[in-house]
């Protein structure tokens, strides 16, 4: 990805997997990569979170499964995201652990959650994930990721 030092590089050849906030006027740019499309938007949703929480410590209190239908990759990583604003501004709960497997016509994502009020809130909530310059695709290490969400 365009800015990625010697170290990113290194560890995306290993396969391994992250995310990483960059600037942006008003609002929050996450990039993220991963082995794997699914380990890929899981570090996107982390990124997301880790944007406005704390999550290490906090243990989950529920567990919630969601299917995804498949329509283009970056749909799929902007269905995730929306996912995890609207536990959020809807129910008062963080995504603070999330797993996501390839499954037919779709992806299947198990959201393990937490209320609002157990965890330590750092930024602004997100509300929004904008649909300028989202970008999700194959990379020569795996998959990688940009877009922007709202606060």
């Amino acid at each position: 990805m365009v800015g990625d030092t010697d170290d990113d590089i290194q560890e995306r050849r290993r396969g391994g997997s992250g995310h990483r906030t960059v600037p942006h006027p008003a609002d929050v740019r996450i990039e993220a990569w991963g082995a794997s499309r699914e380990r890929c938007l899981v570090e996107a949703a982390l990124g997301m979170v880790e944007c406005f929480a704390d999550v290490r410590a906090v243990r989950p209190t529920s567990v919630e499964h969601v299917r995804l239908a498949e329509t283009d990759d970056d749909d799929l990583l902007s269905a995730l995201l929306d996912e995890v604003v609207h536990r959020l501004e809807v129910d008062g709960r963080v995504t603070v652990d999330l797993e996501a497997d390839d499954a037919e016509e779709g992806l299947e994502v198990r959201l393990a959650l937490a209320g609002l009020s157990e965890v330590r809130t750092t930024g602004t909530d997100p509300r929004d994930v904008s649909w300028h310059g989202v970008r999700f695709a194959p990379d020569p290490y795996g998959w990688s990721c940009a877009v922007t969400v709202d606060v």
